[in-house]
């Protein structure tokens, strides 16, 4: 009989992986480091994930680098943190089109600076056509908003009569949400031993494994991606239904 483990290394990676960020700070702080040497080591780790999940097979990996609460952290941490986006879309863009990672980017783009909403549309035209993985951004995104903003497209639909309210179902809030084209998230693994989702993908996540690592964000690299997976693969998905057997 093949043991679970076995199964687990011969099983396809999960479709759709989700990461909660955590931990930049306190990495920083253990080191005896400034904030911003925090978010930029994390930054690293983004781009390490990326090319592992790459490699793994994986198809679309969300990864969640700026909430909406975010705003209310100090001026000076949110300025640095925008200078480091900037700086890793400018410096990224042409690496994930090379390794065929088509870039997206979910949240409330009102709030960000123009020069970023430029960089971010330039590169989601660049990467557009793009098949190997698709990277998505929550940046400026809450889960709680983007359901409020699809109850308002809804009931703008049934205020013009396009819609009648006996026609709301699952489907027609999930084809309004920032995710509409996108799997759920079949694995969500969040860093730096906090157990909670934090506004992350909340109507997508209903099904979704839960994986809590205490290893922080700039520590997170292939090897805890792959555990992760195999952890996942350990697991029964049933959907509310009764276990086999």
């Amino acid at each position: 009989m093949e043991s679970a483990a076995s199964h687990a290394e011969s099983s396809p990676p999960p479709l759709h992986v989700a990461i909660i960020m955590d931990g930049n700070g306190r990495w920083a702080k253990t080191h005896g480091l400034p904030r911003a040497a925090g978010h930029k080591r994390g930054a690293e780790a983004v781009r390490r994930t990326v090319e592992c999940a790459r490699d793994m097979g994986i198809s679309y990996l969300t990864l969640y680098a700026f909430s909406s609460e975010n705003w209310k952290r100090p001026a000076s941490e949110v300025t640095d943190l925008m200078a480091l986006l900037r700086l890793y879309l400018r410096n990224e863009i042409a690496n994930l089109d090379r390794n065929g990672v088509r870039l997206r980017v979910i949240g409330d783009r009102s709030r960000l600076g123009r020069d970023i909403v430029a960089l971010i549309e330039e590169g989601e035209v660049k990467t557009g056509n793009n098949r190997a993985l698709t990277l998505t951004l929550a940046l400026s995104y809450g889960g709680r908003q983007e359901l409020v903003r699809a109850a308002r497209a809804l009931a703008r639909d049934v205020a013009a009569g396009r819609l009648f309210p006996d026609d709301i179902d699952e489907a027609a809030v999930a084809q309004r949400l920032f995710t509409a084209d996108m799997p759920d998230p079949d694995l969500v693994i969040r860093t730096s031993g906090e157990k909670r989702i934090s506004n992350f993908l909340l109507w997508q996540s209903a099904y979704a494994e839960l994986v809590f690592l205490d290893v922080p964000w700039p520590d997170f690299g292939r090897d805890e991606l792959e555990a992760a997976v195999r952890d996942f693969h350990r697991r029964e998905r049933r959907y509310g239904a009764a276990a086999a057997g």
